[in-house]
């Protein structure tokens, strides 16, 4: 059987007769995937994203009743983690952004580059983050995405091309200059 199919049994052992061996099955299979999804649309911060598989485990046993598989599981918890992060994000706009915690140790070369990327992935505006997180970390297509985020699947392909510019323009320092777009400067 597939993760899906398991999925699929597992929540309708759950709803049936309340199994909590079917709810811990798919709690231990879906909360490292919450948890770094959620990390990295936090912008890093450990202590929200812990947070937030918290409140999206909770939402999603009050919404399970409702949960037809149209989608995969993990795309639902995954668009239950977004409407929970918008929510705390707005409730939380007047006390500015959320602090990025530090590392616990001096972290080596590629330790940096990769902190490198996550910061200037949580650097980008919220809706090119988003686009990149889901589509090219997360891995789900533009049509998943755009449903995720309540957008058309065009312009979750936009936000993405838009993104992967900002992104590579900031951990080059913007010398690679737009691609593609126009002459080259040579006669």
């Amino acid at each position: 059987m597939s993760v899906g199919t398991d999925d699929a049994a597992l929540v309708a052992r759950f709803l049936a007769r309340r199994d909590e061996t079917a709810f811990r099955a798919l709690y231990r299979e879906h909360s490292a995937f919450l948890y770094r999804f959620l990390l990295r649309w936090t912008g890093g911060n450990e202590t929200l994203a812990e947070e937030g598989v918290q409140e999206t485990w909770i939402r999603a046993v009050r919404a399970l009743p409702g949960f037809e598989g149209r989608s995969r599981f993990r795309t639902w918890l995954a668009g239950i983690a977004v409407r929970w992060h918008r929510e705390e994000a707005r409730r939380d706009r007047r006390q500015g952004p959320w602090p990025v915690e530090a590392p616990a140790a001096v972290p080596t070369r590629s330790e940096n580059d990769r902190v490198d990327l996550e910061r200037a992935i949580a650097a980008l505006p919220e809706g090119y983050r988003a686009a990149l997180i889901l589509h090219d970390v997360e891995g789900y297509t533009h049509e998943e995405a755009a449903l995720l985020l309540g957008v058309d699947p065009g312009t979750s392909k936009s936000q993405l091309s838009r993104a992967r510019r900002a992104l590579r323009d900031q951990l080059t320092g913007g010398t690679h200059g737009h691609h593609g777009h126009g002459r080259t400067g040579r006669s």
